[in-house]
């Protein structure tokens, strides 16, 4: 296809997509999937190799949050059967996230539920950071709490932090049909002041809330307007007691086709495949290595996600390896900032002068409330799968597991 081809040579001269080249991505057809997926990821070999950075969630504090985010099994009213605690204490956090670190993950992701941090919340995390840091030479710590007051970013980063999860989440047009406790402008400044403060901003989307391919498009052009470092896709998990229970809009090859052009307008950022892949990319996850470069490992904020093991030996057999503690996430162009993955005046997908690729979602990652959750999400296992081949549209409740152990339980963590 010509249209591949000219996006190919986009992704490796990271010149931005049009919006009408991304929306053709949406729109190829499952004849074609195969060669989307072989063009993308020709953009991701360029920029990342055969690496995969495996990311670990810890969730400091479950549930009880005063927002009403649609997706999320944390929110305001939520009837979902989760796991509900407050603050992990420091040491509790840090053996929680050493399970994850001895499972090859790099990067901790410590969230937390609620609308954002206090002062005294972020000296919490300032001493959770600290304990981690002293346990775990070279490990990258990104906090996911919510929206940040001024002063806060700077804190954290004083503390040791690396980087800021705060996901956009959906369109700018439709953000006010999924939340109305805060707003998409929020998002986006609590992105700003991440960035500002020298903090890696990790900030992604949820898809499958019912948006349409403009929608996704509009805030995968907007990520690339800020400018993360990491670009979290959560695909949405219909977790029972929460308004968008009933939706489930996804198949396997949109999944793919999404990845596809998340990588294709963001070619030299880290694109991580976070909440709900075990519930819709299901058996298509190891092709979806061909898109994104980084994962979350074990179970996600109040999801159970696919075992530790199963995820190390997916990644072996799809002929890839885990990044290394000593191998740089980003493109050397990005991260000669210094830090982990800090830009130049290129941004996502290459703008001038800076460019662009916040935070709960249905289903998992730094950056997305699980099914809600807060920074961070959902991911389901298939720990009963279906004896009958789904339907597109089919509702799989069987790929949806409530996460009853780790961080918060007496039980060992998955990782």
């Amino acid at each position: 296809m010509d249209l591949l081809n000219t996006l190919v040579d986009k992704g490796l001269r990271r010149e931005p997509l049009s919006r009408a080249e991304a929306l053709a991505v949406l729109g190829t057809s499952d004849d074609d999937l195969l060669d989307v997926v072989a063009a993308a990821g020709k953009v991701r070999r360029h920029w990342f190799g055969r690496r995969v950075k495996l990311n670990y969630l810890v969730n400091l504090k479950s549930g009880l949050c005063p927002e009403d985010c649609s997706y999320c099994s944390q929110r305001l009213g939520s009837t979902a059967g989760i796991l509900k605690y407050t603050w992990l204490k420091p040491d509790e956090a840090s053996k929680a996230a050493a399970a994850g670190l001895a499972g090859g993950a790099k990067r901790v992701c410590l969230v937390a539920s609620g609308r954002g941090p206090t002062d005294r919340d972020v000296d919490r995390v300032a001493g959770t950071i600290k304990a981690i840091k002293e346990e775990n030479e070279g490990v990258e710590v990104c906090a996911c709490l919510g929206l940040l007051s001024d002063g806060q970013a700077e804190r954290l980063r004083e503390a040791g932090a690396d980087a800021y999860n705060h996901n956009l989440n959906t369109s700018e047009s439709t953000y006010g049909e999924i939340t109305t406790t805060h707003t998409y402008a929020d998002r986006v400044d609590t992105v700003q002041k991440a960035h500002a403060a020298g903090l890696s901003a990790c900030s992604g989307l949820i898809a499958g809330m019912g948006e349409t391919d403009e929608d996704l498009v509009d805030v995968v052009f907007s990520l690339r307007e800020l400018d993360p470092d990491s670009v979290p896709v959560n695909f949405l998990i219909p977790f029972e007691g929460t308004p968008l229970a009933k939706e489930w809009n996804l198949t396997p090859q949109r999944c793919l086709r999404i990845l596809a052009m998340v990588r294709f307008v963001c070619p030299d950022v880290e694109v991580r495949i976070a909440g709900g892949r075990e519930v819709h990319l299901r058996t298509m996850q190891p092709l979806a290595l061909h898109l994104a470069n980084s994962i979350f490992l074990g179970d996600y904020l109040t999801s159970e996600g696919q075992a530790g093991k199963a995820d190390l030996e997916m990644i072996a057999d799809a002929g890839f390896e885990v990044e290394g503690a000593d191998q740089v996430t980003l493109p050397e162009h990005r991260a000669a900032g210094g830090g982990c993955g800090s830009h130049q005046s290129a941004g996502c997908g290459s703008h001038e002068g800076g460019g662009g690729c916040g935070s709960h979602v249905s289903g998992g990652g730094c950056g997305s409330h699980e099914g809600g959750g807060v920074c961070g999400s959902a991911a389901a296992t298939a720990t009963s799968p279906s004896t009958a081949a789904p339907q597109t549209g089919e509702a799989r409740t069987d790929l949806v597991t409530v996460r009853r152990r780790g961080a918060g339980t007496d039980l060992a963590p998955n990782a």
